[in-house]
Parts: structure tokens; C-alpha cells; sequence
């Protein structure tokens, strides 16, 4: 038998043993339903905070994830920007650059076109007043004809030329070389040689003479084209570039009495002039040869403009050859930044499914958690059924 003192009103009564094994068992039984209702709650209570710390750490990675993206687009469409906006600031420079060299080569052009009329504007009017001295200087050469023809009696027609020059030589030719013509190697010779150069040394004229006077011919009379041949001949082996025979032969011919007569198409650049017109064909030669070098200088300039505008249209071709490569490049580079932002987006579009996945099969976890009973904790298990069926029992 078994005392037992009610802990109320402190009576004690007997209890057999099978009495006091089934209080027992109600003890036990109450304490266990207990205890394991205060786990599951406790187990619950856990489960749903480490439920909200797994939301709130994936709502935190997401929204971290999607500013990053934000700002790595918008990185990408400031870098995009700046190219497309220095790719346009390059192109408007070079435009610029290439107008400003074009105007400034036309404004040069211009200017040396109008130069280049007034220069031959002033080169007519000069030519037309040598025109009149000289014309003035033909008819008062023809009234001293007699007279000179008198005059060479006496001296040779060498002596009168050479004299004539000297006279003039400091004054009309004071860079002029004018001397007998003393190389024979050749097998012959001509009588002078005359050259005249520019202020800066530059030689743009040279005559061969031949003079011939009645006097110094044979008993027979030879005419003035007997010895033609024989000075172009001279000409050629000193280079010279004009011949001029100075002639007093023929006296009587209406011809070579003019004065200065071109028989050029005989032979190039050759005439025969009286001894009175001897310093006229030197000086018209040689204003000719004068005005010549500077038209040949013009030329030059204008050819080397020419050079010059060639140079520039090959430096434009070089220019838009390289400007065309860099551009290229440019664009390439551009489509590969465009390809990479949308690798990127597609990269960025792939982790915000892999987000959205992750925040599904959080909410499904979480559903799940919520339909967890006692009876679906021990659906296949038989030892916590057992338990159960005991407490139910």
C-alpha cells in the first residue's frame, strides 16, 4: 500500500499499486503534452525569425544587386555619352581646320591672281613706252646712217661696236660681260660674246656677234647669209642662246637697210642689224631676256603654289584616310561597349530571375512552414507515432 498526503487539505489516504502507477501515469502524461507543446512553439518561433532574417537578407542582397546594376548602366551610358560627344567635337575641329587652310589657300590665290594682272598691267605699259623709244630711236638712228657709214672709214667695224658698248657699259650694262670670243678649239669662233645677269648673279641672256664690213671681204662681194651657217655653228658650241651678225655687206639692200631684220627661220634666234642698231638689239634682247626672267619667276611662284595645293590636297587625303581609320576604330570600340552593356543587362536580367527564384522558393519555404502540424511531423515516423498514440492513449 502506498501513502498518499493531499497537498490541499492535508488528509492521507492508501492507495494500492495499481491506484498509484495510473496517478503516476497522468502525471507523466500531462507533464510530456506539455513539454512538447512548449518545443513545437518554441521550434515555430525560431523557424519564422530565421525565416524573416533569410527575406531580409535576400531583400538587402537584391536591392543592393539592383543598385549596383543601376549604377554600372549608369556608368556605361555616361562613357557613352562622352564618346559620342567627342567624337562629334573631333569631327566639327577637323572640318574647321580643313575650311580655315581652304579659305585661307583661296584668299591667297585671289591675291596672287590680282597681283599677277597688275604686274603684266605694268609690264605692258613698260613695253609700250620702250616701244616709242626705240621707234624714236630708229628714226634718228636711219638720219645718222650716212654719217656712221662715213664714220667707219678709217676703223675697223670690231673697234666701232666695242667702243659703242663701252661708252654705255657702266650705265645701260653694269652687270654685262661683253668680250672678243678667244676660243678657237672647236675649228672656228665668233667675234664677241655678250651675257647679262641679274642683281643676284642669275644669267639670263647671252648673243654671239659676228661682225662683218664691206671692207673686210675679198674682191668678191659676199652676202650676209654666206656667213649665217657658220654663226648658228658658234652659237651652239658657246651656248649661247641669240646670234646677231652686225653687217655692213649688202649695202644697197632695202632689206637689211631697215635695220634689224629676224631671219630666225633660217636659224633660231638670229638677226642681222646694221652697226647703227647694234646697241638697239642688245637692248631689246635683253629687256625681252629681263621681262621673261621675271615672268619665269612668277611661274616658279605660281608653280610652287601649285606644289603647294597639291601637298594639301595630299595632306586632306592623308587627313580623311586617317580620320576614316579612327573613326572606324571609334565605331568599333562603340559597338563592343554597346555589346558589353548588353552582355551586361543580360548578365544583371539572369541574377534578378535568380532573385526573384531565390525570393519564390523563400515564400513556397515559407508556406511550407506554416502547414507543419504534429500530424505531418510524424506521417512516416513511426517512433514519434508511438509517442503520440501513448499520450493519446
Amino acid at each position: 500500500m502506498n501513502t498518499i498526503i493531499c497537498p490541499s487539505c492535508g488528509h492521507s489516504f492508501s492507495l494500492d499499486d495499481a491506484g498509484y502507477a495510473d496517478i503516476l501515469k497522468q502525471v507523466r502524461n500531462s507533464e510530456f503534452e506539455s513539454e512538447l507543446h512548449q518545443r513545437l512553439a518554441d521550434a515555430e518561433r525560431v523557424k519564422e525569425a530565421e525565416l524573416k532574417a533569410v527575406a531580409a537578407e535576400a531583400a538587402a542582397d537584391a536591392q543592393a544587386k539592383s543598385v549596383e546594376l543601376e549604377k554600372t548602366v549608369a556608368e556605361l551610358k555616361a562613357k557613352l555619352d562622352k564618346v559620342d560627344v567627342e567624337k562629334k567635337l573631333a569631327v566639327t575641329e577637323a572640318l574647321a581646320k580643313v575650311e580655315k587652310e581652304r579659305d585661307d589657300l583661296k584668299r591667297d590665290l585671289a591675291v596672287t591672281a590680282a597681283e599677277q594682272q597688275a604686274k603684266q598691267a605694268e609690264l605692258k605699259v613698260d613695253h609700250e613706252a620702250e616701244v616709242k623709244i626705240l621707234k624714236a630711236e630708229v628714226e634718228l638712228y636711219k638720219d645718222m646712217k650716212a654719217k656712221l657709214s662715213t664714220k667707219m672709214v678709217g676703223e675697223t667695224l670690231e673697234q666701232h661696236c666695242e667702243h659703242e658698248f663701252n661708252s654705255i657699259r657702266a650705265t645701260a650694262f653694269p652687270h654685262a660681260y661683253f668680250e672678243k670670243d678667244n676660243d678657237s678649239k672647236s675649228g672656228s669662233k665668233g667675234d664677241y660674246i655678250f651675257k647679262d645677269k641679274s642683281p643676284d648673279g642669275v644669267e639670263y641672256i647671252s648673243i654671239m656677234f659676228e661682225m662683218k664690213n664691206e671692207n673686210d671681204a675679198t674682191a668678191t662681194k659676199k652676202t650676209n647669209e654666206a656667213f649665217l651657217a657658220e654663226l648658228d655653228k658658234d652659237r651652239r658650241e658657246k651656248n649661247c642662246e641669240y646670234a646677231v651678225l652686225v653687217s655692213l655687206l649688202e649695202a644697197d639692200s632695202d632689206l637689211y637697210n631697215q635695220g634689224i631684220v629676224d631671219v630666225s627661220h633660217k636659224f633660231p634666234k638670229m638677226f642681222v642689224v646694221r652697226p647703227q642698231f647694234f646697241i638697239p638689239i642688245i637692248s631689246l634682247l635683253r629687256n625681252g631676256a629681263s621681262s621673261a626672267l621675271e615672268y619665269k619667276a612668277e611661274l616658279e611662284r605660281i608653280r610652287e603654289q601649285n606644289i603647294d595645293i597639291t601637298h594639301f590636297e595630299e595632306s586632306l587625303d592623308a587627313f580623311k584616310s586617317a580620320f576614316d581609320k579612327n573613326y572606324e576604330l571609334a565605331a568599333r570600340r562603340y559597338k563592343e561597349a554597346i555589346d558589353g552593356i548588353d552582355k551586361t543587362i543580360v548578365q544583371m536580367t539572369k541574377i534578378k530571375e535568380s532573385l526573384e527564384g531565390s525570393e519564390r522558393n523563400l515564400r513556397l519555404a515559407n508556406d511550407k512552414a506554416q502547414d507543419v502540424t504534429v500530424k505531418k511531423l510524424t506521417k512516416n515516423n513511426p517512433t514519434m507515432a508511438a509517442k503520440f498514440s501513448e499520450l493519446d492513449g
